[in-house]
């Protein structure tokens, strides 16, 4: 699996149409083929931080999709930013769920 983050520090002014275009992008990155999700995020503590978190199937597909058109919109918001695009790709060899956590909360039991 690989994970794409991506954080933009929007400017304030502009927020409201930033939001509004990756909002839009939604339903054509359902459709995307290999896409298993798209989110978008706001920051807590900056109000001009937005992020998208993409989760793929392989990087075959995610480099289809980096070279889209509809990857082409979301860098198209640049002008809209105080600064470029912060973008981070991660490759997950590894997957783990509630059984690690369950097991990770009894080794803090066993120590109490």
């Amino acid at each position: 699996m690989i994970i794409v983050r991506i954080t933009m520090r929007v400017l304030p002014e502009k927020q409201k149409e930033v939001v509004q275009t990756l909002l839009s992008l939604t339903s054509p990155m359902k459709r995307e083929t290999g896409c298993l999700s798209y989110t978008l995020l706001k920051g807590i503590k900056d109000k001009d931080e937005l992020c998208v978190f993409e989760e793929w199937e392989n990087r075959e597909k995610l480099d289809h999709h980096l070279q889209s058109d509809l990857f082409g919109v979301l860098l198209g918001t640049k002008s809209l930013l105080h600064q470029s695009h912060s973008i981070h790709i991660y490759t997950i060899q590894q997957n783990e769920g509630m059984t690690a956590v369950l097991a990770a909360r009894r080794k803090i039991s066993s120590r109490l």
